[in-house]
């Protein structure tokens, strides 16, 4: 990391000690430092569906932690969004970063042909970028870095603090969960 006097941050070296956390419920990618530092986060598109990825077409975002295996050039892919239109170019924006995701193959982060899409459930199971943010997204990623990806607040049965109105204690809930997922492993 390099640093100004002032204390602003001026670049963050790619890191296979990053990790990727993707929270479904905030529809928000971050990518965390070793130390636990958010470095970036950007909004996202996830699952159509609630809940963990069980088969082929459930429209579900799998949950669990995951790595990189590959990051593709996906400029010229094309998919059918079986909705009408045929095949669209670019449907996965300039960048496809592969997940190994136990019993799928096409799970990963990429851009899109959709920008209005982000910040909604709609995907068929990949997380979905802004063209520009998965651009910005592999300077801080390369193969081997670790993907956590959270459906809702695991916090249960942590007592609510006093005086704070109840979506900003689910929000303050949700964030210890992104830096629980993010913190060295044992």
């Amino acid at each position: 990391m390099i640093m100004l006097a002032a204390g602003f941050l001026m670049a963050q070296p790619v890191s296979a000690q990053n990790k990727i956390i993707v929270s479904k419920s905030k529809l928000r990618l971050y990518v965390v430092s070793p130390r636990g530092d958010t470095l970036c986060n950007y909004p996202c598109a996830v699952g159509k569906y609630y809940g963990d990825k069980k088969k082929p077409g459930d429209y579900r975002t799998p949950e669990g932690t995951f790595k990189v295996i590959q990051i593709q050039d996906s400029r010229t892919w094309k998919h059918d969004f079986l909705d009408g239109y045929g095949n669209r170019d670019g449907a996965y924006g300039p960048r496809f970063i592969r997940l190994s995701v136990p019993g799928f193959t096409g799970i990963g982060i990429h851009g899109t042909c959709f920008p209005e899409s982000i910040g909604s459930r709609c995907t068929e199971g990949c997380v979905r970028l802004l063209n520009d943010d998965v651009m910005k997204l592999i300077s801080y990623v390369e193969v081997n870095n670790t993907v956590c990806v959270i459906e809702k607040d695991m916090m249960k049965g942590i007592p609510k603090q006093k005086g704070i109105h109840k979506n900003r204690q689910r929000e303050l809930s949700v964030d210890e969960d992104i830096a629980r997922a993010s913190s060295p492993e044992p």
